[in-house]
């Protein structure tokens, strides 16, 4: 039985070491799309259309080398094996932690991201209904 990993009514605020001080996009890296590439295109494509599940999944799955006809047709065994082993929440997501993105989470578990800049995260950052928690770290203080 898999446990649900997904937040709810929740904001995940910027790193306190977080080294900018309004949103920046990820950047590919030498021609690939790295994770918080990938986090932010699916995340803000689709606004509240993902759980924290289903991108992380999602993410997996365009960084593999699994075919779309493949996770069509066993999208419930690769979806269980991902999940047989840990994977770390979005506090740990370089959007948070690097990129100055601030995550909510709506009373469905689903995801968007809000520049730190940005009036919507200063909403959400000072919503005393919505669980607050703050991304990891980059270094240790």
């Amino acid at each position: 039985m898999q446990t649900d990993l997904n937040y709810y009514e929740t904001f995940i605020q910027i790193a306190p070491d977080c080294p900018v001080k309004s949103g920046i996009v990820p950047a590919a890296k030498a021609g690939k799309k790295t994770v918080p590439v990938l986090e932010y295109a699916f995340i803000s494509s689709q606004p509240y259309g993902y759980t924290q599940e289903e991108l992380l999944f999602a993410v997996h799955v365009e960084r593999s080398t699994i075919s779309a006809s493949e996770v069509a047709a066993r999208h419930g065994e690769l979806w269980t094996e991902f999940f047989s082993k840990a994977h770390a929440c979005l506090r740990a997501s370089s959007l948070a932690k690097r990129y100055g993105w601030g995550i909510h989470f709506d009373k469905d578990g689903k995801v968007a991201a809000y520049p730190v800049e940005s009036t919507e995260y200063q909403h959400f950052a000072a919503d005393s209904n919505l669980q607050q928690l703050v991304a990891m770290r980059n270094k240790r203080a």
